[in-house]
């Protein structure tokens, strides 16, 4: 009951509504604070992950599952955050991750900065409206000066060595970079062995990544044809089968057994026999099948016993069970064959074909996975990622993906801003230039928006060990009296600024992504004035 009917002294009714009993309110100026120390206090974990020099967070989830990670997304993914303003960012770093797969810490540094610089107009007095205006107008000056100062790259099929730069920019901040170039390898040739250059589209199903843990880093390798972690039904079957003809099936393959809840009642030997003997005619039947289309190898998505193990064997047909779904259609895909579901269904035309098909075991622990090489249809692959422990392999595979993206993203559009902050100091000395010429309230907001950008090399100078403060007075005169828009902060100590020859890139549609979504994002908080919240366990 949130109200109660009563009446005064002189009989007049009214009623009590029992509000501030069930609900706690914050509203105006208060609520916005609130919000912008919420989304800041979320900004600032991430915050020493960004850069070449980044720290890794380690995230300890309710089963006691391990992740260490610096990827902006799985961080902010796997914290459990209450908050819902939190959880906003949280959004917010995924949708960067979905639409461009790189650059996910950067854009909750750059929301964390746009909303401390929020706070400082608030303070001032100026309304939310007019700073989420000057914030809009700024982010369309830097959107704009972005399309000025990139620069195309060239690349094709047979000179990919700008599209590795790129991957190899992407990998830098990675736990992975002690190998590199080989990564960034594997990234390149990984999208262009499934890239549709005429459409100018990569269609990520088509790569897989397999990992096992045991070996090193540099024991990843790229795999043209598909990895199945299973390995042949039988010990005996042969490990290594050339011009392979596979069967795919998804029905099970062992002697068909009374399905329904209906009792089998035998009540003499001779029953027994010709139940025996049904079953073993009907199998050998269903093995017939399989060798009449022209098959030598069957992988199926069912298990089989052990009786119809050892008659695959005697009938010399190598088999795989348990493969699992996404396998089984990868496979499909990688061999040309077709996924049959009954064995009257299957003809030589719906078999994959494959050069080799061999099971390959791995250290002493018996491991087998089935490597499927040489497949009709040349553009599935698989990287199979090796490592130390489980969590270095799953950070592998998370950085892989993410330097996949880069390389995805410059196939679609070969633009590329230079890295190092030095497109953000760029954009924020156009932008503070724009706000000079405005004369409404909104060049408030507008400086501010050039000095959140400025938060992004001052992060990174400050997670490379150098002086934040001077290290950005510095690059910004570099820039300014040079007119070189790609000086940028100097992560690797290498003595040079300009990231045009240390070959730091970043894609043009990220760093756009990044401005646009960031902004977008503050504008919605800045609007929220009123949060009424209900306790919980009441009605």
């Amino acid at each position: 009951m949130s109200a109660i009917y009563t009446t005064d002294e002189y009989g007049r009714p009214f009623i009590i509504v029992r509000e501030q009993d069930k609900k706690s309110r914050k509203t105006g100026i208060e609520a916005t604070k609130a919000h912008i120390m919420a989304a800041k206090t979320v900004a600032n974990i991430v915050r020493t992950s960004l850069g070449p020099r980044g720290l890794d967070k380690i995230l300890i989830s309710p089963d006691g599952d391990i992740t260490i990670s610096n990827d902006g997304a799985t961080i902010m993914s796997q914290m459990a955050i209450e908050n819902q303003i939190g959880k906003l960012l949280v959004e917010l770093s995924k949708s960067q991750d979905e639409e461009i797969g790189d650059g996910t810490t950067g854009i909750v540094v750059l929301a964390g900065a746009l909303l401390e610089q929020a706070e400082e107009l608030l303070d001032r007095g100026i309304h939310p409206i007019r700073i989420s205006d000057g914030f809009e107008r700024a982010c369309k000056i830097a959107v704009a000066h972005l399309d000025k100062v990139s620069d195309i790259i060239p690349w094709s099929k047979d000179d990919t060595s700008d599209l590795f730069k790129c991957a190899k920019t992407s990998l830098g901040s990675k736990i992975v970079n002690k190998c590199h170039d080989q990564f960034a390898q594997i990234a390149v040739d990984a999208v262009l062995a499934v890239a549709d250059l005429e459409r100018k589209d990569v269609d990520f199903e088509l790569i897989k990544m397999e990992g096992k843990v045991g070996g090193e880093l540099a024991d990843t390798a790229l795999v043209h044809g598909v990895i199945i972690d299973k390995d042949f039904s039988h010990p005996q079957m042969p490990k290594e089968i050339k011009d392979a003809k596979i069967a795919i099936l998804t029905c099970p393959f062992e002697p068909p057994k009374p399905k329904t809840k209906h009792k089998l009642e035998i009540s003499n030997v001779k029953e027994f026999e010709e139940l025996q003997k049904y079953e073993r005619e009907t199998f050998d039947k269903m093995v017939q099948q399989v060798k009449d289309c022209g098959a030598n190898i069957v992988a199926c998505q069912w298990g089989f016993d052990d009786e119809a193990n050892s008659l695959l064997l005697q009938h010399k047909l190598p088999a795989i069970r348990w493969v699992g779904g996404p396998e089984i259609e990868l496979l499909a895909i990688a061999t040309n064959g077709r996924i049959v579901p009954r064995f009257e269904d299957l003809t030589s035309e719906k078999l994959g074909s494959a050069g080799t098909i061999r099971e390959v075991s791995f250290g002493t622990t018996n491991e087998n996975m089935i490597i499927v090489e040489h497949c009709a249809n040349s553009k599935a692959v698989t990287v199979f990622v090796r490592g130390g422990n489980k969590m270095i392999v799953d950070e592998a595979k998370r950085s892989l993906h993410d330097a996949m993206c880069v390389v995805r993203n410059l196939i679609v559009d070969n633009r590329v801003v230079y890295g190092g902050a030095a497109a953000e100091i760029s954009c924020s000395i156009a932008v503070e230039k724009e706000a000079d010429q405005v004369s409404t309230i909104e060049q408030y907001a507008m400086r501010s928006f050039a000095r959140a950008l400025d938060a992004i090399p001052m992060t990174l100078a400050e997670n490379s060990g150098l002086p934040s403060i001077e290290t950005l007075s510095f690059v910004k005169s570099q820039q300014i009296k040079q007119g070189i828009s790609s000086l940028g902060v100097d992560c690797m100590d290498t003595g040079i600024n300009d990231m045009k020859e240390q070959f730091v890139f970043d894609p043009l549609i990220s760093k756009r992504q990044q401005f646009l979504l960031a902004t977008q994002l503050v504008k919605m908080i800045l609007k929220i004035d009123d949060v009424i919240v209900h306790k919980s366990g009441e009605q």
